[in-house]
C-alpha cells in the first residue's frame, strides 16, 4: 500500500496510529487508487474534521480567538474526544438556540444544508442515472427540450402546455393530474423550461435513488426532507441538462468559462454556477468551487460549499469590500476579484447578476423584478487555469476581507459597522482614525 501511494511504510504506519495527520494530497491518491470515496473518512474523524470544525469557530463568538489551522490539526490529533464533544455541544446550541428564539425555518434550513455539506454536494448514483437518461434522450435528438416532451409523453402520458402568464400569475409551473399535463408559464426562459421538464422526469425516474437518499438523511422535520428532495430534484435535472463526463470536458476545455458553458449546455449562469460544485467524482473530480447566491440587501438564500470547504460560503457573515456585493452596479457583466481572508487563505471570486426565474425585461416600472448575485470562487492556487482568470497576478496583491464586521479583526477599516465580538470599543475624542469604530486590539 505504501508504494503504491508513493510514501513510505513507516510514515503510513504513523498515520495509521493516529500520530500524523493524513494529508488531503495523500488523500486523493488514495482514492484514486482504491477507488472508494473519499468521505467514508471524513465522516469518522472527530466534529467532521478540521473543515468542520472550522466552519463552527467562525461563529461570532470565537471571533476574539485567534485559532490557525495547525492548532486545529493538533487538537483533532491529540485530543479527539474533546473536538468531537466541542461539536456536539455547538450543534445542540444552536438547534436550541434556534427554536428558543422561534427560528423554526433557520433550523430547517440548517438541516437541510448539513445534509448537502456532508454529501459535499455530489450524489454520485443521481449523477449516474441522469447520464444514462441523458444519454436515452440524445438518442431522440440534438433538441434537448424536444427530447424531453417526447419522453414525458410517450413514456408517461403527460403532454407539455405553455400558458400565458395572465392564466398562471402566481405560478411558474404546475402539474394537473387530471388533463395529464405539464403547465409552464411563458415567461419561463429556455433554460428554466428545460429546468421544469428534467425536473418532473426526476421525480418520475429517479424516484428511488432520491428516495434513499431522503431515508438516509434521517430527518426530524417534515419541512427539512421535503426542501432536501426538491434540491435532489434539481440536482438530478442539472444532471440530465450538464452530464458528468461532458460537462467535466467541456469545463477542462474551455478554462471553466462560465459563458460558454452556458451556450453548449443551454444552461442558465446560475445552473452552471451550481453545477460546478458538484464535480467530485471519484477518479475525475474537477476544481472544487463554491457558490453563494444574495439579494440586494446581502441575504443569503443559496450556498454550497461542495469540496471547496470554503468558509466564505459558510460563515454567517460577509463583507462588504467583496465585490460579490458590487455586482448589482453592473447587471449582465461579471465581476472578478482576487480576495485574501485573515487566515490567509486566498480565493479568485466572480460575480454576475442573474433574475429569478420567469422575471421579464419588459417589467413595468413598479413591478417586483427578483435579483440575486452568484457568487462563484476557487482557491486562488487553483485558479491558474481559469479563462476569467487570465492576466491576473494570482500571487501579486488581493483585497483583504473578513467575514462580517463582528468576525473580522481587521483594525482601521474604512468600512467597518461594527466592533468585533468579544473586543470593547475605544474612543478617543482627539484622533479620528480611517474606521470610524475603533476596538481593543489586545
Amino acid at each position: 500500500m505504501a508504494e503504491m501511494l508513493g510514501v513510505s511504510p513507516s510514515y503510513l504506519n504513523l498515520i495509521e496510529r493516529n500520530q500524523r495527520a493524513l494529508p488531503a494530497g495523500l488523500l486523493v491518491k488514495m482514492a484514486e487508487q482504491f477507488d472508494f470515496d473519499p468521505r467514508a473518512l471524513a465522516a469518522g474523524e472527530p466534529g467532521g474534521g478540521v473543515a468542520a470544525i472550522r466552519r463552527r469557530l467562525a461563529d461570532p463568538l470565537f471571533a476574539d480567538l485567534e485559532i490557525d489551522r495547525h492548532e486545529m490539526e493538533e487538537w483533532l490529533a491529540t485530543s479527539p474526544g474533546g473536538a468531537e464533544a466541542f461539536a456536539r455541544a455547538f450543534d445542540r446550541a444552536g438547534v436550541a438556540g434556534a427554536v428558543a428564539g422561534g427560528s423554526a425555518q433557520d433550523d430547517v434550513m440548517t438541516a437541510v444544508r448539513r445534509e448537502i455539506e456532508r454529501w459535499r454536494n455530489h450524489f454520485p448514483d443521481l449523477d449516474a442515472a441522469a447520464e444514462i437518461l441523458a444519454d436515452e434522450l440524445r438518442l431522440v435528438g440534438a433538441d434537448l427540450y424536444a427530447a424531453l416532451v417526447e419522453r414525458l409523453r410517450v413514456k408517461h402520458g403527460l403532454s407539455i402546455r405553455i400558458l400565458p402568464s395572465d392564466v398562471m400569475p402566481d405560478l411558474l409551473r404546475r402539474l394537473d393530474l387530471h388533463a395529464r399535463q405539464l403547465q409552464l408559464n411563458e415567461t419561463l426562459d429556455p433554460s428554466a423550461r428545460i429546468m421544469a421538464l428534467a425536473s418532473q422526469l426526476a421525480q418520475l425516474e429517479a424516484r428511488s435513488e432520491i428516495d434513499a437518499l431522503a431515508r438516509g438523511a434521517t430527518f426530524v422535520d417534515r419541512n427539512a426532507e421535503r426542501l432536501f428532495r426538491r434540491h435532489l430534484t434539481n440536482y438530478f435535472a442539472a444532471a440530465v441538462m450538464m452530464p458528468y463526463v461532458r460537462f467535466l470536458r467541456a469545463c477542462e476545455a474551455t478554462g471553466y468559462d462560465v459563458s460558454m458553458l452556458e451556450r453548449r449546455f443551454g444552461a442558465s449562469f446560475e445552473q452552471v454556477a451550481h453545477r460546478l460544485t458538484t464535480l467530485q467524482r471519484v477518479g475525475a473530480r474537477g476544481l472544487a468551487f463554491f457558490m453563494i447566491r444574495i439579494d440586494r440587501a446581502g441575504q443569503l438564500s443559496k450556498r454550497y460549499a461542495g469540496a471547496s470547504s470554503a468558509i466564505l460560503a459558510q460563515a454567517h457573515g460577509r463583507c462588504p469590500l467583496w465585490r460579490v456585493h458590487h455586482a448589482f452596479e453592473r447587471p449582465g457583466a461579471l465581476t472578478v476579484q482576487l480576495v485574501e481572508l485573515e487566515d490567509g487563505g486566498r480565493w479568485f471570486t466572480q460575480a454576475r447578476v442573474v433574475s429569478a426565474p420567469g422575471g421579464r425585461g419588459d417589467a413595468a416600472p413598479d413591478e417586483v423584478i427578483a435579483e440575486f448575485a452568484i457568487g462563484l470562487g476557487v482557491a486562488a492556487e487553483q485558479a491558474g487555469s481559469l479563462a476569467a482568470a487570465r492576466g491576473l497576478d494570482l500571487a501579486g496583491a488581493a483585497t483583504p476581507i473578513g467575514l462580517g464586521c463582528r468576525a473580522c479583526l481587521r483594525a482601521g477599516c474604512p468600512q467597518r459597522s461594527a466592533a468585533p465580538d468579544g473586543r470593547a470599543l475605544t474612543v478617543n475624542d482627539r484622533e479620528r482614525g480611517l474606521s470610524a469604530l475603533s476596538f481593543v486590539e489586545d
